[in-house]
Parts: structure tokens; sequence; C-alpha cells
């Protein structure tokens, strides 16, 4: 099926996802093809689409748990079936999904006899529990169970310190795993002869729930495509070589850098390639565009002030500071409502 698809369009390049399921709440797959690929193309961007899902995509963990009732990581507390640190490896089992932005905080605390689960983790609005079902401890006695938890949006893996782990405020670190997706591999599947064969790229990708393979697919896509904006400068950039140190300085390209050259020279760059992520917007008004959908210069153009007034936990300063962007960079502002003009 997938091979008459593409004899349809030998020219542009189709993507399309032939499976998706979720096998359970902290497991989602999914399997794209994307088609027709020149000899070599395949292998490319399927390496760096798969460094790019496990190394690039934030993820929100649990970083920091504290409870006043224990005095190191591995000791008992009576009326608990589990150890301390049998509960601070549960802790690091949740899976959350967020638009949190750097650190924040949430709680537990229940009276027992109870089974606590993370349904009793009471967390930021921001903030969602995956798996509410995921077992945290036991509690056999009536007992009082406080833990104070600190949560983070990061990506990668880190590592709680070796030695010394406990601080002095009594609380713990735990590990943390902000990569969403678990897994991914890609294969190449090959079509025609000689000088016409092609490639057709499958992609699979295992998430933890936090997100589904499709956004994690996007979002993959969109660091990359970050990471070669530089590249578009039609200028040539000065390269300061210092041969008595044997090394090179690049140049920083700078969001403001390329706005200031591109009306200097007055030269076009496509609205869609720029995206709002390398502006000097704060972080928590870059993540409430993102969550409604506005990634590029593009996307924040066609909405209107009001538009922007109406995304959650935007005020109007956040309006007046990306006016200020739009107008000291391209001397535009973006209309009252719809039907300005």
């Amino acid at each position: 099926m997938v091979r008459e698809e593409v004899a349809r369009s030998t020219r542009t390049l189709q993507w399309k996802c032939v499976e998706s399921r979720v096998d359970s709440k902290r497991l989602y797959y999914g399997r794209f093809v994307l088609s027709p690929l020149m000899k070599g193309q395949a292998d490319t961007i399927g390496i760096a689409m798969r460094r790019a899902l496990l190394g690039e995509i934030e993820g929100t963990c649990i970083t920091r748990a504290k409870s006043e009732k224990a005095p190191h990581e591995y000791s008992t507390i009576a009326g608990i079936e589990e150890s301390v640190h049998e509960i601070l490896t549960n802790l690091k089992e949740i899976v959350l999904r967020s638009n949190l932005y750097g650190v924040g905080d949430a709680s537990i605390c229940v009276r027992g006899p109870r089974y606590v689960t993370a349904q009793d983790i009471i967390s930021p609005p921001s903030v969602e529990i995956v798996d509410t079902t995921k077992h945290i401890a036991n509690l056999t006695e009536p007992i009082d169970l406080c833990i104070g938890l600190q949560i983070k949006r990061d990506c990668g893996y880190r590592m709680k310190p070796p030695k010394n782990s406990h601080s002095q405020d009594g609380s713990y670190p735990i590990d943390a795993v902000f990569m969403p997706v678990r897994n991914t591999n890609h294969s190449i599947h090959f079509y025609g002869n000689g000088n016409e064969k092609q490639e057709i790229l499958f992609l699979e990708i295992w998430t933890n729930g936090s997100l589904t393979p499709k956004e994690a697919l996007y979002e993959a896509s969109r660091n990359l495509i970050d990471l070669f904006i530089p590249f578009l400068h039609e200028e040539e950039e000065d390269i300061i070589f210092e041969e008595n140190k044997n090394k090179f300085t690049l140049p920083s390209f700078t969001f403001q850098d390329r706005l200031t050259n591109l009306n200097k020279n007055k030269k076009e760059i496509p609205l869609k390639c720029i995206f709002i992520d390398q502006s000097e917007l704060p972080s928590r008004t870059y993540n409430c565009l993102k969550k409604s959908n506005i990634h590029t210069l593009l996307d924040l153009l066609s909405n209107s002030q009001e538009d922007l007034m109406r995304i959650e936990y935007f005020c109007i300063e956040d309006v007046k500071q990306i006016l200020d962007t739009l107008q000291k960079y391209f001397a535009i502002d973006l209309p009252k409502n719809k039907f300005s003009f």
C-alpha cells in the first residue's frame, strides 16, 4: 500500500502515520513513513531524528522529595511498608505532562491506613499526572505522611550525587529521566531500479504517555530546524582564527542580529522560518504561545492583540513586550482585533 502511494508522487516528500496505538497509560506507540527519498537520505534523516527524539525533547519529572520523618535515604518509617529508598524509586517512575518552565512545587499529605498513589499528589495547575494509579507507598497504621516534592522540566538524564545526597533541609534528590521518548528506531526500504532507485524511511517511536509519538516527532523536527536556522544567512560571516592558541571563534547568531541585518540589507527571510523561541521573550511568554500553537513569526502575525489576550495565563505586559519586539525589528503592529485595519 505504501509503494502505491509513493508511486503517485515521486517529487514531493510525503509523510504519514501508518500505525498508532496506546499499549498502556505510560506506553504509546507510533509508526511513521517518509518518502520518496534519494539514496542515503533516509539514513541521514533517521539518525538525526533518533538523536533529537531521545536527547532534545523536554520532559517533566519529580527531582527532589522532602520528609521530616526520614533520617536518611535507607531508613524505614514505622507504619509504612516501604523504605524511604523504595518510596523515592516509586516517585521517580511517576510520569508528568506539563508546560512548566523551570522548577515547581508539589506535595503529598495523607493519613493512613491507606494506599498512597500518584492521585494523592497535589500539583500546580500546569502539571498533569499521566497515570494516577501509580503506587507510592502503603500506610499500614493511622499515621500522617507529608512529603514535599520538587518538579522540574528539562531534557536528558540527571543523576543524583553519589554521596551526601541528603541535604541540610532534609530533602533527597531523585534521579530524573526527562526523556519522554522511551525508544525509537528507523528502517529503510528500497524500491526502483538503477539510477531510479529511491528510499522509504520508516520511523518507530515509543513514548511514556506524557506526549504522543506524533507530538514527539513534531518537537524533534522543530529542534532540528532550529539548529540549521543560522545557515539561512545569505551573508558570509567572518571566522576569526587565533593561530597562536590553535583555536577559532565562530560569530554568534542571535534573533536580534538576524532581524537587524534583514532590515539593513533589505533581504527577505520567510517568516515561517523565524521561530519565536529564538527571540528574547520571557520563558513563560514563550511557553504560553507554544501551547497555543504559535511557533513561528508567521503564526504570531496571524493573531490580533485581542487573540493574544485570550491565551491562558497571558497578561497585558506580555502583549506589550511582543508589540515592542515587532515594532523594533519589523516596524509593524498587531491589530487590536481581527477586523482592525
